[in-house]
């Protein structure tokens, strides 16, 4: 009984891998995994791709999504869609650096004032490398988050502020914020309104559309903006599953890389100022925006993250400072 058994959990997963053709009529059915909870912006262009997809193939295509981690959480996503535990699924590339060494140069401080902005001079990067990290899955879209500001429980207006104040972070966040001289703390988001609670925590570092998406402007009721960082995102597509579509299907989603970065990152611009105008009007959240001679110091502490990122390209065999320079080109491009 026990290999009938093996022998049926090997059959069902190299089903999902193949994916037999459908038959004649029915739509072909595919699975898209997500980490984050259906309400926040990378569910939200998920659910939009999805959509135009579904439209443009005139129903050819049926999309199941499966949002806030219930097919492949953030960590596996990248490997789940590798096996064809997903058919398509979209990660986060701060979450494994060092795998994801070239898109996560978008993270650096580069000075990246919008998400439509980071998102576009993202897809265009990685078009110009074609990176070997992404050559075990197609590349759907890439996009990435709106800067990264502070939420806090206090004030913060200098560096002498931010000295030893324990903030939550994660990724390339959490080097900036030791640069600053803040305790940062490592947690998943889910942990951290008790956090903030308890005490444990006196914010957070991250885009500003949390504050209304998982109600921090309850707690946080100071934003400080210092737009330091932001995080790339990719989806992509298990490459066996993309080698069986049909030309057509194949063509509607090429056409859909670059205008879903840009979908992506308009919704998230305009979702980041309706998060700040609710939080301002609910929750009485004060923005403090440092004076251009104090973030000037903010930012000219962050120069160790960019040299540390070209010695590791560099190990790698990689052209750092040619890429380096590109996507400055790129962020620059994009600023218009």
């Amino acid at each position: 009984m026990k290999k009938i058994l093996a022998a049926l959990a090997i059959f069902a997963m190299l089903m999902a891998i193949w994916q037999v053709p459908p038959a004649k009529g029915e739509p072909i059915k595919l699975t898209y995994a997500n980490f984050p909870p259906a309400n926040t912006f990378p569910s939200v262009q998920m659910e939009r791709w999805k959509q135009e997809v579904e439209k443009r193939t005139n129903g050819k295509v049926s999309i199941q999504t499966f949002p806030g981690g219930t097919l492949l959480d953030a960590k596996n996503m990248m490997d789940g869609v590798i096996s064809g535990q997903a058919n398509i699924g979209c990660l986060s590339m701060a979450y494994q650096p060092g795998r994801f060494i070239v898109t996560n140069a978008l993270s650096l401080p580069l000075n990246i004032k919008t998400a439509v902005q980071g998102s576009l001079a993202l897809w265009d990067f990685y078009n110009k490398y074609k990176p070997k990290e992404f050559e075990q899955v197609k590349v759907l879209t890439m996009f990435s988050t709106a800067p990264s500001n502070i939420m806090s429980t206090i004030p913060i207006k200098s560096l002498d502020d931010i000295k030893g104040v324990p903030l939550r972070a994660s990724g390339g966040a959490g080097d900036i914020l030791k640069l600053w001289g803040a305790n940062m703390v490592g947690m998943p988001m889910s942990d951290t309104p008790e956090a903030l609670q308890k005490g444990v925590v006196k914010g957070l570092f991250t885009s500003l559309e949390v504050l209304m998406d998982f109600k921090f402007a309850e707690l946080c009721k100071y934003a400080t903006i210092t737009d330091a960082g932001v995080y790339p995102f990719a989806v992509v597509m298990n490459m066996d599953t993309w080698n069986k579509l049909p030309d057509d299907v194949k063509k509607v989603m090429d056409d859909l890389g670059r205008e879903q970065a840009e979908w992506t990152g308009k919704y998230m611009d305009e979702h980041v100022i309706k998060s700040l105008e609710w939080s301002k009007k609910n929750h009485g959240l004060q923005v403090i925006t440092l004076p251009p001679e104090e973030l000037k110091k903010w930012h000219d502490l962050l120069e160790p993250i960019t040299k540390k990122w070209i010695e590791d390209a560099k190990a790698k065999g990689l052209p750092a400072e040619q890429m380096l320079a590109d996507l400055k080109e790129l962020v620059k491009k994009y600023a218009k």
